[in-house]
C-alpha cells in the first residue's frame, strides 16, 4: 500500500494485552505504517520488547484501577460471580478515563489515522469518537463476557455523555485471533486473524525443543504471578502435577520461579510456544493467550479456571474435547491428577487439539487482516 498510515494500538496493563496486538502492529510496521503502542507504564519493557515504539499513557498499574473508585477509595473483589464481572468491567473503565488525557495530548501531537483497541480498551474506541478516525476491536484472546462491557458502560457514563452517546462505540471492525468453532456463539460478526503466540522471548536451550523420555506436563498461572498475585494457586498446581510420572516444567516469571524450589524442575520465563510442542499436556488458570498458544501447538489442556470470566471458553475447550476444564470445588488433588493422567493417556485429546492447530494455521495471516485496516483508514 502506497500510503502510510498512522496506526495507534491500544494495550492496557498486562503483558496478555500487548502479546495479542503485537503480531497485527508488528505486520503493520513490516508493510511500512507509522505504529505506536499505548499502554500503562508498566507495561513499556513488554512493548518495546515486542519491538514496538510504546507510548506510556499512565503510570498507575490495572491493579490500581481495579481495586479503588477514580476518587481512590478503597474497593474490595466480590465473590457473586456477575458482580465480580462487572466490577472488572468498571476497573478497565477507569483504567480508560485516566488514560484519556495522555491520548489526547498524543493525538494532537500525532494524529492517528485509526485507532485499534484491545478488547477491554475502552480508551481506544473514546478517542477514534473524539477525533473522528474509524475504530477498530482487536481481541486479546478467546473473548470477554458482556459483562465487563456493561460494567465499563456504567463507569464511563460521564465520558459517554461528553461525546453525546449512551453506549459504548461501536467498532467498524471487530478482529477475532480464536478459531470460529471456539468462538462464544453471541460473538459479534468481523474478521478472524491466525493466532500468532507472541510472549516475551529468551534463548532457547535445547531441552526446550526436544521431547524428553518420559510424558512432559508444562504448568502455568500466567505471566502476572507473583508473590502477591497468584503464587499460591501456582504452587497448588505444581505440587498435585509433581505427584505423577512425568517431566514437569514449569513457566512463570524468573521471581515467582525462585519461589518454587523442587529438585530436577525446570521452572522460569519459558518460551511458551516452543516448549509446549514438545509437551503432551498443560495446565493452566484458564487465560486466554495461554489457551490460544496450547490450541497452536496442538496441545491437550487442564484448565483450572481462577476468575470467573475464564469459565465460558474453558467448557468451549473441553465440550469439543480438547481439554478438561476443573471448577472450584472440584480442583481436588485427586481429580488434578487424574485429569492429567486422562490427558496424556487418552489420545483422543490430542487429536481434538490438533484439529484446533489445523484450523488456526487455515486463518488469514497478519498481513491479510492488516489490509482489512487499511481500506477502513484511507476510507
Amino acid at each position: 500500500m502506497a500510503h502510510t498510515l498512522k496506526t495507534l494500538f491500544v494495550a492496557a496493563g498486562s503483558p496478555a494485552t500487548v502479546f495479542a496486538l503485537a503480531p497485527l502492529a508488528t505486520a503493520a510496521r513490516n508493510a511500512g505504517h507509522e505504529v505506536f503502542v499505548a499502554a500503562t507504564e508498566d507495561m513499556m519493557p513488554v512493548v518495546v520488547g515486542a519491538g514496538l515504539p510504546g507510548v506510556a499513557v499512565t503510570g498507575k498499574t490495572m491493579r490500581d484501577y481495579m481495586f479503588a473508585t477514580r476518587d481512590g477509595v478503597p474497593l474490595v473483589l466480590p465473590t457473586d460471580t456477575t458482580t465480580r464481572l462487572h466490577f472488572g468491567g468498571h476497573g478497565f473503565g477507569r483504567l480508560a478515563a485516566d488514560s484519556m488525557a495522555a491520548l489526547r495530548a498524543l493525538g494532537r501531537a500525532w494524529r492517528p489515522d485509526i485507532v485499534i483497541g484491545g478488547t477491554l480498551s475502552f480508551a481506544a474506541g473514546l478517542l477514534a469518537a473524539e477525533l473522528g478516525v474509524p475504530y477498530v476491536r482487536h481481541a486479546w484472546d478467546m473473548g470477554e463476557p458482556v459483562e465487563m462491557d456493561l460494567g465499563a458502560e456504567e463507569e464511563l457514563a460521564p465520558e459517554l455523555a461528553r461525546l453525546g452517546l449512551e453506549r459504548l462505540p461501536e467498532p467498524r471492525l471487530w478482529i477475532h485471533i480464536c478459531p470460529p468453532r471456539m468462538l462464544t456463539p453471541d460473538a459479534a460478526v468481523g474478521a478472524v486473524m491466525r493466532f500468532v503466540p507472541t510472549g516475551r522471548q529468551r534463548q532457547l536451550e535445547p531441552w526446550m525443543y526436544t521431547a524428553g523420555d518420559r510424558p512432559r506436563i508444562c504448568v502455568t498461572a500466567g505471566s502476572r504471578v507473583s508473590r502477591d498475585q497468584d503464587l499460591d494457586f501456582l504452587e497448588g498446581l505444581v505440587a498435585e502435577v509433581g505427584r505423577l510420572d512425568v517431566e514437569l516444567v514449569i513457566a512463570a516469571p524468573e521471581e515467582a520461579a525462585a519461589a518454587l524450589t523442587r529438585p530436577q524442575v525446570r521452572a522460569g520465563w519459558l518460551p511458551l510456544g516452543t516448549v509446549l510442542r514438545t509437551c503432551d499436556a498443560l495446565v493452566h488458570s484458564g487465560g486466554g493467550q495461554t489457551a490460544l498458544t496450547a490450541m497452536q501447538a496442538g496441545v491437550p489442556q487442564l484448565v483450572v479456571p481462577n476468575m470467573p470470566k475464564l469459565v465460558s471458553h474453558s467448557r468451549r475447550l473441553s465440550e469439543f474435547g480438547a481439554a478438561i476444564t476443573l471448577l472450584p470445588g472440584q480442583d481436588t488433588c485427586e481429580a488434578i491428577t487424574a485429569a492429567c493422567h486422562q490427558l496424556v493417556s487418552e489420545p483422543s485429546y490430542t487429536q481434538r487439539s490438533r484439529e484446533l492447530a489445523a484450523d488456526i494455521a487455515a486463518l488469514p495471516d497478519p498481513a491479510e487482516v492488516l489490509s482489512l485496516v487499511e481500506q477502513l483508514a484511507v476510507g
